[in-house]
């Protein structure tokens, strides 16, 4: 008796997209084999690694550990989602400053990860980065330059919401002056 795909619609990086897709698919080949998105890899096969890190409805998931019809109806961001060439966000410019990568196969899922981290805790210690990446292997560096690229990126994340809170408040006054 053979299967028969479903249909998974899921909103990846702020598009909309659909794949009809085996029930058993995991969610990391949907997105690497069906939607294109190479930037998420896979690694150990075994949940181990964490080089298939993505984030999935704002929570940090490694995407070899889910179907992907369990992400039907999902918001997806994927490292390709994050920023680009000319503007990158800040969790990849600190790792491209620190040189928070060698090889550069990891990278995508720690950086995910890292992101996850400082949702919870936008201002972590090395201690608390430490035990963040506990789940995320890299076989290259030795985590030093990590640390110091999620440090980076906590400080440049902190210091980008500060200036967004200062021109809402000052286009309020802004509109405040104008309407009184």
């Amino acid at each position: 008796m053979a299967i028969e795909d479903r249909e998974v619609t899921v909103v990846v990086n702020g598009q909309e997209r659909s794949a009809a897709v085996e029930p058993r698919k995991l969610l990391v080949h949907y997105l690497r084999d069906d939607l294109g998105l190479t930037g998420t890899h896979i690694g150990c096969d075994t949940s181990q690694c964490g080089a298939c890190s993505i984030m999935v409805n704002g929570e940090a998931v490694k995407s070899c550990t889910m179907l992907a019809v369990q992400a039907e109806g999902s918001e997806i961001t994927t490292v390709e989602g994050l920023g680009s060439i000319e503007h990158l966000h800040p969790m990849q410019q600190s790792f491209w400053e620190e040189h928070g990568l060698q090889c550069g196969y990891c990278t995508p899922g720690v950086i995910m990860a890292m992101l996850g981290l400082l949702k919870e805790n936008p201002n972590p210690s090395e201690e608390e980065i430490r035990e963040g990446m506990e789940g995320v292997i890299c076989r290259c560096t030795g985590y030093q330059f990590i640390v110091s690229a999620v440090q980076k990126a906590a400080k440049l994340m902190a210091e980008a919401e500060e200036q967004k809170e200062e021109t809402l408040v000052a286009n309020l006054v802004r509109e405040g002056t104008h309407n009184g």
